[in-house]
């Protein structure tokens, strides 16, 4: 058995947030088309499991956010309080047929609802 420490200081300047190319080119549009300039991912309690990822575009960064470089186009603004839940995550955008999805692949999920809208994150040594 080995014990992960995590030094929430430097998780805030790396949480390794990451976009796929699909994603960037998503935000990207969509930017064109509204008056924000980033894309500001955060999270709410709510749903069966827990938490719901929510993604808006803004103008600036709400107080607390951590701003991350994905691509030299626009800054992802984060929200600061959920960076250790959102580390390592993910974002891509799929398409299939006339169905468009914003997806978040977030390797500290330990389960999801059947509906497929929010998610659980526990810790180890939880149950």
């Amino acid at each position: 058995m080995t014990v992960q420490s995590i030094d929430p200081k430097e998780l805030k300047h790396n949480p390794n947030i990451t976009m796929t190319e699909s994603a960037v080119a998503h935000f990207k549009k969509q930017l064109a088309r509204s008056e924000g300039n980033a894309v500001r991912l955060y999270i709410e309690e709510s749903g069966c499991s827990g938490y719901m990822y929510r993604v808006a575009l803004v103008s600036q960064a709400e107080p607390g956010d951590e701003s991350i470089a994905v691509c030299d186009d626009f800054p992802l603004h984060v929200q600061g309080d959920a960076i250790t839940i959102l580390k390592g995550t993910e974002i891509d955008f799929r398409k299939d047929g006339l169905n468009e999805l914003v997806m978040f692949n977030n390797p500290n999920v330990t389960g999801e609802c059947g509906c497929g809208e929010s998610f659980v994150v526990e810790a180890e040594g939880e149950a």
